[in-house]
């Protein structure tokens, strides 16, 4: 090793004592940071503000530590989010450790690549360790096995590709993967990357609890084996980021296991309340995955970036990922070694695995179980207080720590969105904590996520407090948009007749539309006709158009039953048509037959989406629509 007299002929490189300096001024910045409790959740800036306290060019010089420590202290760290904040109940939380942070440091400060055995045989040994903790935690048998990554999108997206690889090979156009409704849009992202065509994911709506009910799998499954494809993926939800609902993960895996289907858990958010006993109840079933996604920087308190992916057949990641170009030959494991870069997509890779170890062993399993079990108790009590609450309602049944519910105000629908709306950005603009918003059942509804380990009964009482009683004020045109992804299908009606602008535009959903978007429409459509009996679009095809009877009747039919008659300015098809994430969508989830000679406005769906994304008063006025079609199609 060079002695520190020849250190001095490198630019970059520091003494001993420079370095503990600076190691224990920045340790000293960080506490004050972290441990700072006027700090807010969130604290927002505009692009303009922050160019003025940090564009530039880069020195040519050196600058004193101090000035670039108390730089970041005023000018970056503190226009952040802070997921540890006590009242931080917004998208899911992110409450690190510092013995967590501690193993971010170390494998910083080391450098260490954690890609190869031959370069990182105690990493990676520490790595199985912590994938084998993971593995005995939610059950799968022993041979299971995966990889640390950045994130779930990452999870994944890997899973999908390993599930493609090890049941069918190379890509091909007939494959089928089904998601549902509340599933994230990582696996819609992944999807695409991966080459898969909008109606090769299916996506499937939920029942009212936002669970996927085996029989619309099942249905689903049948329904493309009829017209030629090639099911061979589902992923279900082990606590989804809308709600925090959990599929019926037993009744799928066994429809999954009779069509040979691979079954996927997505468990990014509620995948560790497994370390406590109603965590472990709510997730059975997620012992029977094929894999299972995992996301450590969530309810396991780890510093991101950590996510997870765990495969009951760790041979088949290898089998999927593994190449050995030349310039590789050294560094080819041997018998019981592993690369963990033959086990997903990054050749280089940090180690993650060294603050979970840290953090884990730190504070000891039982102290992480209890931080989960108090977050599931906050969110039964937020519960019960919202339905005692004379103004604050339940949106949907509480699933693990996510409470979803809304403000009761005495006016219609809409304005009730945007007053609910107004609330979200009061709080915010409070300091007192953060929430975000989703839409259930196609309403907007305040969503609140309990996750940090500092958060106590009255932090959770001072946010349902202020939302309670909060005085709200509307912006002009105000429209209520969430913060977050929501799959929010069927948001839009267009109609229109084949005779000209003019009636296009007397048509009320219409009138918001300037005249550049009705000429479009008039360009786009076209006008389809049907004699009595032909069918128009059949349950589970992947097509997208949408709909607008101008002359005649259609039946609407679910599984044969007539559900409802659509005339002369009714719509149909909206629910396939609108773009659930990434191009993917519903297939059609009903059967239209015409009833009697049927004329028909054709609206291509990317133009579709186009107009709803314009028009506030066209996207309200599909939600109600969308959300009675849904409910129906449940029930």
């Amino acid at each position: 090793m060079r002695g520190d007299t020849e250190r001095t002929t490198d630019p970059l490189a520091l003494d001993r004592e420079a370095m503990r300096a600076l190691g224990y001024r920045t340790v000293d910045m960080l506490v004050e940071h972290v441990l700072d409790d006027a700090a807010p959740p969130l604290r927002r800036a505009t692009p303009a503000q922050m160019r003025a306290r940090l564009s530039g060019p880069p020195p040519a010089g050196p600058v004193p530590f101090e000035e670039l420590l108390r730089r970041l202290s005023e000018d970056v760290l503190p226009f952040t989010s802070r997921g540890d904040h006590p009242g931080f109940f917004a998208f899911v939380p992110f409450a690190g450790t510092w013995p967590g942070a501690l193993g971010d440091f170390i494998a910083s400060a080391c450098n260490v690549y954690a890609g190869s055995w031959m370069e990182s045989a105690g990493p990676t040994q520490l790595e199985l360790e912590v994938l084998e903790w993971f593995r005995s935690w939610i059950g799968l048998p022993e041979g299971a096995g995966g990889s640390l990554v950045s994130g779930g999108s990452a999870a994944n997206m890997t899973a999908l590709a390993c599930a493609r690889e090890a049941l069918v090979g190379s890509m091909n156009d007939r494959l089928v993967a089904y998601v549902s409704d509340q599933a994230h849009s990582s696996l819609a992202r992944g999807g695409r990357i991966l080459g898969f065509r909008p109606d090769q994911i299916r996506v499937l709506p939920v029942e009212r609890e936002g669970r996927l009910a085996p029989e619309t799998l099942r249905r689903a499954i049948e329904a493309d084996l009829r017209a030629g494809r090639q099911p061979f993926f589902l992923s279900a939800n082990g606590g989804a980021t809308n709600t925090g609902a959990v599929d019926p993960l037993p009744e799928l895996a066994e429809v999954c296991e009779a069509y040979g289907l691979w079954f996927h858990v997505d468990a990014a958010y509620g995948g560790f309340a497994v370390l406590t006993e109603r965590g472990r109840r709510a997730l059975g079933g997620i012992e029977l995955a094929e894999s299972v996604t995992l996301d450590p920087h969530k309810w396991l308190y780890q510093p991101y970036e950590c996510g997870c992916l765990l495969v009951r057949d760790a041979s088949l990641l290898r089998r999927a990922f593994a190449m050995t170009p030349e310039y590789l030959h050294d560094a080819r494991p041997a018998t019981e070694e592993v690369n963990f870069s033959d086990l997903g997509l990054q050749l280089t890779r940090a180690s993650r695995a060294l603050k979970v170890w840290l953090s884990l062993c730190a504070f000891g399993v039982d102290a992480f179980g209890a931080a989960i079990d108090r977050c599931l108790d906050l969110a039964e009590a937020a519960a019960r207080r919202i339905d005692e609450s004379p103004t604050l309602e339940l949106a949907a049944r509480p699933s693990l720590s996510v409470v979803c519910f809304r403000r009761r105000f005495d006016c219609g629908e809409d304005e009730e969105d945007d007053r609910n709306a107004a609330l979200v950005a009061a709080l915010d603009r409070s300091g007192l904590g953060l929430i975000s918003s989703t839409r259930v059942e196609r309403r907007y509804v305040l969503r609140m996520c309990i996750l940090g380990h500092a958060t106590t009964a009255e932090d959770v009482e001072r946010v349902l407090s202020f939302l309670e009683r909060a005085e709200v004020e509307l912006e002009p045109d105000a429209a209520a948009v969430p913060y977050e992804r929501d799959p929010d299908i069927g948001r839009s009606w267009l109609a229109g007749t084949d005779s000209g602008l003019a009636d296009l535009n007397r048509l009320p959903l219409f009138q918001s539309l300037g005249p550049d978007e009705l000429a479009r429409l008039a360009r786009a459509a076209d006008v389809r006709t049907a004699v009595a009996g032909e069918t128009i679009v059949a349950q589970w095809d992947g097509s997208k158009d949408f709909y607008v009877v101008l002359a005649g009747t259609v039946d609407v039919l679910l599984q044969e039953r007539r559900v409802r008659a659509l005339g002369p300015g009714e719509f149909f098809g909206e629910l396939a048509a609108l773009d659930w994430g990434s191009g993917f969508g519903y297939p059609r989830l009903a059967t239209v037959v015409a009833s009697s000679p049927v004329r028909l406005l054709r609206v291509p769906a990317d133009l579709l989406n186009d107009l709803v994304r314009s028009s506030p008063r066209v996207e309200r006025a599909i939600r109600h629509a969308a959300r009675e079609r849904l409910r129906a199609g449940s029930e």
